[in-house]
């Protein structure tokens, strides 16, 4: 099991940055990659970013491609996004979960991830 605990959340502006923390514990070693997702009422949780936790290879949303960045300190057992040029539209419950190993889906599907945080709110405000 891995617990997984998010930072950084807040109320910001369009156009602002946020930096978002997901602190990883427990059985780290067997983690494979750790993604991004954020869920807003009534929609399905949807992929934001997703980073593999040995190699470094990232994959992103349409959505937030050239906006959001991911990245990890493995020595930290810690991810990150960097999300600027921050739109309303982005305004969700964003939540960081570990893919463990055996990998068997795509990252940027919430199939493959096994362990999940509480989430943190982003509200971008216009």
């Amino acid at each position: 099991q891995v617990q997984l605990v998010e930072s950084g959340g807040g109320l910001v502006q369009a156009g602002d940055s946020l930096r978002l923390s997901c602190a990883a514990s427990g059985r780290t070693f067997g983690i494979y990659a750790m993604g991004w997702f954020r869920q807003v009422p009534g929609k399905e949780r949807e992929f934001v970013a997703a980073i593999t936790w040995s190699g470094g290879r990232t994959t992103y949303a349409d959505s937030v491609k050239g906006r959001f960045t991911i990245s990890r300190d493995n020595a930290k057992n810690t991810v990150y996004v960097q999300m600027n040029s921050l739109k309303p539209e982005d305004t969700a419950v964003y939540y960081c979960a570990s893919d463990r190993l055996p990998h068997s889906s795509p990252v940027f599907s919430t199939a493959g991830y096994e362990d999940w945080g509480q989430g943190t709110q982003v509200t971008v405000s216009s």
